[in-house]
């Protein structure tokens, strides 16, 4: 059994560890000139089977639409995404992505794929496989359930 003292100090690593993550991670997008934000939004889009409407990636996302409205002017304005009509409805506006946005998420994936390498390099194989199921268990559990 964990004492409260032990358990905010995990609470207090698991913070300095995403900080760290987040650091590495823009560090390796930066070349790319995409911020950690613009790539989450470019992923997203990427999954649609039809471009999203900006409603749809804001609640996705769980941000204001007004912050996809601006990620959405930045990689628009890079030449990595447009925004097209809805054919079945002209006052909605979607968003697909444009060759240059696939490209970038080549990119990304090769970037995400070095930020992880540094940041596990520490651990063995055995280790890495223990902090995956360990953070499985944090992030699959039921959100509901959360007191």
């Amino acid at each position: 059994m964990t004492t409260p003292d032990a358990d905010g100090l995990l609470a207090e690593q698991l913070l300095r560890l995403t900080r760290r993550l987040h650091r590495i991670q823009k560090l390796y997008l930066e070349p790319l000139g995409i911020t950690p934000a613009q790539s989450r939004l470019l992923r997203t889009v990427a999954h649609y089977e039809k471009p999203p409407r900006m409603a749809d990636l804001a609640a996705r996302l769980e941000v204001v639409p007004r912050a996809v409205t601006t990620l959405v002017d930045g990689l628009e304005a890079a030449g990595r995404v447009r925004r097209v009509p809805d054919p079945t409805n002209r006052r909605v506006v979607r968003i697909e992505l444009t060759d240059a946005g696939r490209d970038t998420l080549r990119e990304l994936r090769s970037a995400r794929r070095g930020a992880a390498e540094d940041m596990l390099a520490p651990l063995t194989v055995e280790q890495r496989e223990v902090l995956g199921g360990l953070l499985s268990a944090l992030v699959d559990r039921d959100p509901e359930r959360v007191c």
